[in-house]
């Protein structure tokens, strides 16, 4: 059956969606994206994903295209309306469309979409076999904190390590790991310390991120924000990747090197579970 998606006030079948030619977010990816996963019906860390939302359009001088009260039911709506009670609700607010030109009209009305991917969030092979990542070069734009579609240098880079026989990458600039091609990267090390890399225009304010460094904060684990290399991170007792859709993915091997046993660390699993309790206990 044909999935039902919001575009501009209207709930259309997939295939009569129809955006222009001449929107800005297909001419220049001037657009803004956010991610929110779905588990039995109820939205995972939905505030965090509404308040980052308003954030990056105003980074960009977007307008909200809608009340944040009407963002919340268009969501649950959009779950109603295709029946799906697990898996991730895609959203992107574009500056708008108009003739092509690198200078834009300040009264342009923003272009916004919404879509549904139905999947079992919980049922996540790769939790129990973690991933391999090999490292590459950062080489995306500069204003990484804003959650834009661009992201063509991280597919790109995705698909190199795919190529490689690798799972995922972890970018490196200036010898340090910014972050995995679409997550926050993190290390454990063998003092068992969490370490992450602070928050600043170098990596994506990961909505995930947060709570996890909040999570393990409570639950006892020191934490510690600072930039790490790829060489701490290879030598580190566990490393681990975290997003809305992966949660808290376990990585094995950097650049062909084994981290710790080779399998998921006892912190990754731990910081899993109870992220998963207490996401389902507060998810509306």
């Amino acid at each position: 059956m044909a999935r039902i998606v919001y575009l501009n006030g209207e709930w259309l079948e997939e295939s009569k969606a129809q955006v222009s030619v001449f929107d800005r977010g297909f001419l220049f990816a001037d657009a803004i994206y956010e991610v929110t996963a779905v588990i039995g019906g109820k939205l995972i860390d939905y505030a965090g994903h509404a308040a980052r939302l308003k954030r990056s359009l105003g980074s960009l001088g977007i307008p909200m295209p809608v009340e944040e009260e009407a963002l919340l039911s268009l969501h649950r709506e959009i779950l109603t309306r295709n029946g799906m009670t697990d898996g991730l609700i895609y959203l992107q607010v574009t500056r708008g469309a108009e003739d092509r030109d690198f200078l834009f009209s300040a009264d342009l009305q923003p272009t916004f979409v919404m879509f549904t991917q139905a999947k079992s969030v919980l049922d996540n092979p790769r939790w129990k076999t973690g991933i391999s990542v090999v490292s590459r070069p950062d080489g995306r734009w500069a204003n990484r904190h804003i959650k834009t579609v661009q992201l063509l240098y991280s597919t790109l880079a995705k698909m190199e390590a795919k190529k490689a026989g690798a799972d995922d990458v972890f970018l490196v600039e200036d010898g340090l790991v910014t972050e995995a091609s679409s997550a926050n990267a993190h290390i454990v090390t063998k003092d068992g310390v969490l370490v992450t890399r602070a928050l600043s225009n170098a990596l994506l304010h990961g909505i995930t991120r947060g709570s996890i460094l909040d999570l393990a904060a409570r639950a006892g684990l020191a934490v510690e924000e600072r930039s790490f290399s790829i060489e701490e991170a290879k030598a580190a007792a566990e490393v681990f990747i975290t997003s809305a859709s992966a949660f808290v993915m376990p990585v094995i091997s950097i650049d062909g090197v084994t981290i710790g046993s080779g399998a998921p660390g006892p912190v990754s699993q731990k910081l899993l579970q109870i992220y998963i309790e207490e996401r389902l206990a507060t998810a509306i």
